[in-house]
């Protein structure tokens, strides 16, 4: 026999509240019932794609922009939304010789750095390959930069737009869902 009872919890009253503010007003208790319901996720279908979100940020020929920084600083992304940014970072070091290898935020006055694979100065040689992949948001008027400081280093690896500035996934060149 179906039995129901009331829940008293501000947390999940206050839920409720913010998240359907088409029940905000109602001065009725929320209840619990031991009656099994089915739910249906639909929200995939909902949004208008069933691609699920893994394959719509997947590599592919037209969507990624590959860099290779050595000896310089390059702007890597300076369009609004956000990225995948995948590769390597090659360090040697000669005889003593300090690297600096990092990826910044920059908004034209000030940087953040936020990868740093710099040396310092050893007194030996030393060969490094360190691989990495990380998703970055780049907000209007903001770039992300990727600075070698010699020829004994390098970054290298490729960007991909993955969503929009307001966080619409985008889909890989040339995919259509049907």
């Amino acid at each position: 026999m179906a039995q129901i009872r009331p829940i008293t919890s501000e947390a999940l009253e206050a839920f409720i509240r913010d998240n359907l503010p088409s029940q905000n007003g109602f001065s009725e208790d929320l209840q619990a019932s031991n009656v099994i319901q089915p739910v249906i996720n639909v929200t995939d279908a909902a949004s208008g794609s069933t691609t699920p979100q893994y394959l719509q940020t997947a590599l592919a020929f037209g969507s990624q922009t590959a860099y290779n920084v050595s000896n310089t600083t390059s702007t890597l992304v300076n369009v609004p939304g956000f990225y995948r940014v995948f590769g390597n970072a090659l360090r040697a070091t000669d005889s003593g010789t300090a690297i600096t290898l990092k990826m910044s935020l920059t908004d034209g006055f000030s940087s953040k750095d936020f990868l740093d694979f710099s040396s310092l100065a050893t007194g030996y040689n030393q060969y490094d390959v360190i691989n990495y992949d990380f998703y970055v948001f780049i907000a209007s008027g903001v770039s992300l930069t990727a600075t070698s400081s010699s020829i004994l280093s390098e970054l290298t690896g490729s960007t991909r737009q993955v969503a929009d500035v307001n966080g619409t996934l985008v889909n890989p060149s040339g995919f259509t869902p049907q």
